[in-house]
């Protein structure tokens, strides 16, 4: 069973890699990923700041909590095997 650290940086991670595979870091002017895992809830919420692309950041955003949470599935899924 993974660690509730190891839950909330492996979320954290996966959020970050999907924001920065769709904007180049120099791109993005603010960012900030929250990650709680408590009595076995996740909760993740992603903000993103990238002027010029407002349209795309609600989305990425998304996509972003998104990946985390799957990447936290696939966590317990290995731990179960």
């Amino acid at each position: 069973m993974p660690s509730d650290d190891e839950v909330v940086r492996t979320a954290a991670e996966a959020a970050e890699g999907v924001i920065f595979s769709r904007f180049k870091q120099s791109d993005v002017k603010d960012f900030d990923v929250t990650v709680t895992f408590e009595d076995g809830v996740l909760d993740v919420d992603v903000y993103l700041n990238v002027p010029g692309e407002r349209s795309t950041e609600e989305t990425v955003a998304e996509d972003a909590a998104l990946a985390a949470r799957s990447a936290v599935d696939d966590l317990f899924a290995d731990a179960e095997e």
